[in-house]
């Protein structure tokens, strides 16, 4: 019998050995590529607010981190990104192709990320999320708290604002708005619901002033206005008449610190159902001029104007629009 060579384990060694410094190299690609994807995701959100402090407190993370990683990716790149002063920033030209380029290139990545996990069909990450203060607060929290339960991948980030954010300048996926009308044409908006509103006041602003029987009778009320939904201090109803002008010593752009005066007898306001119902149910306020209907309020979902939206993002837009068709909700549509 004829001896075998010994070359021939050392060849299989060595092919080994090479394999071995193949993986290890595409290892390091391969994280490279992350550490990358990662400076990117992090660039765009210092561009679109210009702002570190703002993109650090956005991200969750030290302003320290932020300004490490813009740096290490202009170096990586060999461009700069961005023109620091003490008192502002501001993007060069290569920062401003980085911009429009890379939110698409993330997004991509995404989708293949939402494809590969298609058969397990467990979407995940960061929803950055906008809302109004008192609906954020009281009726979008448990529909956050029951979205989370079901996917536990992603994760929530509420932001309340008085509906006037630039979505994109705020790294925001979506933001719900309430209003009578939506003036940005700018963005894609889907409507979730139309919610009725309603005059009220408390029983003793109402016994010491008297209850209006007319809407005319408004004009000689302490009336107190939105600032967003009544700039002119115009409150409109449906069918005749359309509408008055009031007046009263205060005025605030949420809707809260207006319910709160009512409460305390300083006048009439006018709110959507969901923000006065219990307080009607429970006596503390009366609904003024019930015959007459004030115009409603459309509840929208909101999305900066992008082609695809990401994963996370459709399932908890189908998760809200589910939320709405609900019996429960619909309860906030019959007035009292």
């Amino acid at each position: 019998m004829r001896k075998s060579s010994g070359l021939v384990p050392s060849r299989i060694a060595l092919n080994c050995e090479m394999s071995v410094l193949e993986m290890e190299t595409m290892r390091l690609q391969l994280r490279l590529i992350m550490d990358k994807l990662k400076a990117i995701e992090v660039f765009i959100e210092v561009a679109q607010g210009l702002s570190f402090s703002g993109a650090a407190q956005r991200l969750g993370m030290a302003k320290g981190n932020v300004t490490k990683h813009v740096a290490w990716l202009e170096q990586t790149l060999g461009v700069q990104l961005l023109t620091r002063t003490t008192k502002s920033v501001s993007l060069t030209e290569s920062g401003l192709s980085l911009l429009e380029n890379g939110r698409e290139l993330l997004d991509r990545v995404e989708s293949i990320d939402a494809a590969v996990r298609q058969s397990v069909k467990e979407p995940k990450g960061m929803l950055r999320l906008g809302a109004p203060p008192s609906f954020g607060a009281f009726h979008l929290v448990p529909i956050i708290t029951a979205f989370s339960s079901a996917h536990p991948d992603i994760q929530v980030v509420l932001y309340l604002d008085d509906g006037r954010t630039d979505l994109v300048a705020e790294g925001l996926d979506m933001s719900v708005r309430i209003a009578t009308s939506l003036k940005d044409t700018s963005q894609v908006a889907q409507r979730l619901a139309v919610v009725p509103q309603l005059l009220v006041a408390s029983p003793a602003y109402l016994k010491r002033r008297g209850t209006p029987q007319t809407i005319a009778d408004l004009a000689d009320h302490e009336c107190m206005v939105h600032a967003l939904k009544s700039p002119t201090n115009i409150w409109t109803f449906m069918g005749e008449p359309k509408g008055v002008r009031v007046h009263g010593t205060i005025r605030a752009n949420y809707g809260d610190p207006l319910r709160h005066a009512a409460l305390l007898g300083h006048g009439i306001s006018m709110h959507p159902t969901y923000m006065v119902m219990q307080d009607i149910q429970e006596g503390r306020l009366v609904s003024v001029l019930p015959q007459f209907r004030p115009v409603g309020v459309d509840i929208y979902a909101v999305f900066p104007s992008r082609k695809n939206l990401p994963v996370r993002v459709r399932t908890f837009l189908d998760f809200l629009r589910q939320w709405f068709a609900a019996e429960d909700w619909h309860a906030y549509q019959n007035v009292p």
